[in-house]
């Protein structure tokens, strides 16, 4: 068993499926993680395949297992499909993964995973009142943790904003396919940030996905009054994210 792994925690994506065992304590990795391309189709019953694998490769026992999906879920049943078939519309995924792996599952969004692990353990650790963690990608995620306990699936990245779904406006995929510059993407995301900000009145705005590591490149030009910062975990944030809410609602069960 990986030296002090409290859970492990599983992020299903487009392209892979990684996994860690995590030390809760100190919100790191106990052990390297492990990739394995995203079978072809993603459905439920071969993404469950590979879940499999990666538990019986750290083979830790009996310690809880949090997975996330690019998905809202409720109370373990997925009820949308991003980057995954459709065919997990409505499906109980925490009963497929449970009786697959016969362990203790806790299947959650991926953008709530990487939220929580920011609060407790990055860029917004231990700061108190709301959180919103913002992921800039394909689409826009996002995550509301307000005093450190998580409000599922807030999917604020979908807000009508001028008459658009947000992210088709301010995604960061969005930037390159219309070759934006920094400055007149600011400008869509500062609208998207200024309408957050009047709807919810956050204390803090959490940058996260691939182009945070450019933060110093765009957050500058943003004119807003919430202090936004970058995320601070990366591509780790969702395995100890997954980790940390399997561990929690282990010792609530």
């Amino acid at each position: 068993m990986a030296k002090k792994a409290h859970a492990l925690g599983i992020d299903i994506g487009g392209s892979g499926i990684k996994g860690a065992p995590v030390d809760l304590d100190k919100g790191a990795f106990a052990d390297d993680r492990l990739r394995i391309a995203t079978p072809d189709g993603a459905g439920p019953d071969d993404v469950a395949d590979v879940v499999a694998q990666i538990v019986e490769h750290f083979d830790l026992g009996t310690v809880p297992v949090g997975i996330t999906v690019p998905a809202v879920v409720t109370h373990g049943v997925v009820r949308s499909a991003a980057n995954i078939d459709r065919s997990w519309i409505d499906l109980d995924a925490e009963k497929l993964f449970s009786k697959r792996l016969g362990l203790e599952v806790h299947v959650v969004n991926d953008a709530d995973a990487a939220g929580v692990a920011e609060r407790h353990f990055g860029a917004a650790q231990g700061h108190d009142g709301l959180v919103v963690l913002t992921t800039l990608g394909t689409g826009i995620g996002t995550a509301v943790i307000n005093d450190g306990d998580l409000v599922p699936n807030a999917e604020l990245g979908h807000l009508e904003i001028d008459g658009h779904d947000a992210e088709t406006r301010a995604a960061e995929s969005v930037r390159d396919r219309e070759d934006l510059s920094m400055p007149e993407w600011a400008e869509r995301l500062q609208r998207y940030y200024r309408h957050l900000e009047d709807l919810i009145w956050p204390d803090l705005f959490v940058v996260g996905g691939g182009i945070s590591k450019k933060a110093d490149e765009f957050l500058p030009l943003l004119d807003i009054r919430t202090e936004i910062v970058p995320a601070q975990l990366k591509n780790k944030a969702g395995i100890i994210g997954a980790a940390r809410l399997a561990k929690k609602a282990a010792k609530h069960s």
